[in-house]
């Protein structure tokens, strides 16, 4: 049985998940590919979700870049986990493409299915899908919307809360987890 709780960040509410295993999910209400979690427990004390939280709040006020969790990957197949944990390669502040990424797993004709894997990665900003960019240097896909992608990627790279605020005046849904 999964256990969640809703976190308000900056960039709007977020359901985070936990199973018996680990952290299986962060993602911004209303994003593609989120899961009906209307059957799961809300759970404020569970300790794990407890700490995820913490841990954003920190990486929201630019006092924490990375994430030591323990995940559960299992909802993705072998290929996605793969994936998954090529993005947990990618340093903060830097940005790579789908081409890089297929490349270091080992199937550099395989780029759209990085890609495709990429958008169903079950861990936004946790597993840093939001650091991938496309070959020209252009943002693109992400699950929880550009707006926010451009923000997360201003965060990182030092900006002020300023940019951060402009990124999201650009039209973020800031919607709200039910």
């Amino acid at each position: 049985m999964k256990e969640f709780l809703v976190y308000q960040s900056p960039l709007g509410d977020m359901i985070l998940a936990a199973s018996a295993k680990g952290l299986c999910g962060a993602w911004f209400a209303g994003q593609k590919h989120l899961p009906d979690f209307s059957a799961w427990t809300n759970a404020e004390r569970n300790p794990l979700l407890k700490e995820t939280r913490q841990a954003l709040s920190g990486y929201f006020a630019s006092t924490r870049q990375t994430f030591d969790l323990p995940l559960d990957l299992a909802a993705g197949s072998e290929f996605q986990q793969k994936v998954w944990r090529a993005l947990q390669r990618i340093a903060p502040g830097k940005t790579t493409t789908y081409g890089d990424i297929a490349r270091r797993i080992g199937k550099p004709s395989s780029v759209r299915a990085v890609a495709a894997a990429i958008g169903r990665n079950p861990l936004s900003i946790i597993v840093p899908c939001h650091r991938v960019i496309g070959r020209d240097g252009s943002l693109t896909g992400y699950a929880g919307g550009l707006q926010r992608k451009a923000a997360l990627l201003a965060l990182e790279a030092g900006y002020p809360a300023s940019a951060t605020s402009k990124a999201l005046s650009k039209g973020l849904p800031m919607t709200r987890a039910r």
